[in-house]
């Protein structure tokens, strides 16, 4: 499901932004910036502050997350299934996968959500579609980002 240019998205850029439904079926839409791959099926972030997110999953486990490469202006968004795995049923694998992403915060864990993948779709800015390059795209982003840094507009 994962591709390899997918995989490597995620793994560079971690935090996603994932969207759930409320109760009362609204959109739900919160950063999360513990993502990890389990397999190309799967992936998973750790609940530090998820309160809304872990409750919208319980009531109705459909999740989609997306990711953006700010540079290249390329994002996924991946469509799937959530579950919330406590700490004391999660597998080795899990485990092993967030104490080498994010070791620091394991400890500050309570749970891990796992999202079984349905669906994982590519997508590119317009400004692919009028001929602008991954290069020239990530050299204009990177120049503008090292402007923000400066402090000029």
């Amino acid at each position: 499901m994962l591709t390899t240019d997918m995989i490597e998205l995620i793994r560079n850029y971690p935090a996603g932004m994932v969207a759930t439904v409320n109760e009362d079926r609204t959109p739900s839409v919160s950063p999360k910036a513990t993502f990890v791959i389990i397999d190309d099926r799967t992936i998973a972030f750790g609940n530090l502050r998820s309160p809304g997110t872990l409750a919208n999953i319980r009531r109705h486990p459909a999740v989609e997350v997306c990711f953006l490469d700010v540079l290249a202006r390329k994002a996924l968004r991946v469509t799937g299934t959530g579950s919330i795995i406590s700490k004391s049923k999660a597998s080795t694998a899990m485990i092993a996968a967030f104490d080498d992403a994010w070791g620091d915060y394991l400890p500050l864990m309570s749970a891990f959500v796992s999202i079984a993948i349905s669906e994982a779709e590519p997508i590119l800015s317009p400004a692919y579609d009028v001929g602008h390059s991954e290069a020239d795209l990530r050299a204009a982003n990177l120049k503008k980002l090292n402007q923000l840094q400066a402090g000029q507009p």
